[in-house]
């Protein structure tokens, strides 16, 4: 299944499920990024890591590392 550290840049995707466990899980989470959550990729840092995230109206930067864990389907937008 595809990752969000998959997706390329200007592409949207769903979260499908969450992967890992106890607190990262929940940062992840608390960051909004919960199943069924629109994430656009905007862009990622020079060397690749962090990547920019439009999610729910704001902007969210997040590490290759924990965007791994975050299991998407891609939309046709």
């Amino acid at each position: 299944m595809l990752t969000l550290k998959d997706v390329q840049c200007e592409q949207t995707a769903r979260v499908v499920k969450l992967e890992g466990n106890g607190a990262v899980k929940r940062r992840i989470m608390d960051m909004g990024l919960t199943k069924g959550t629109e994430v656009y990729v905007r862009k990622s840092a020079p060397l690749g890591d962090p990547l920019e995230l439009n999610i729910r109206g704001y902007e969210l930067s997040l590490r290759k590392e924990d965007a791994g864990m975050v299991l998407v389907e891609l939309l046709d937008k």
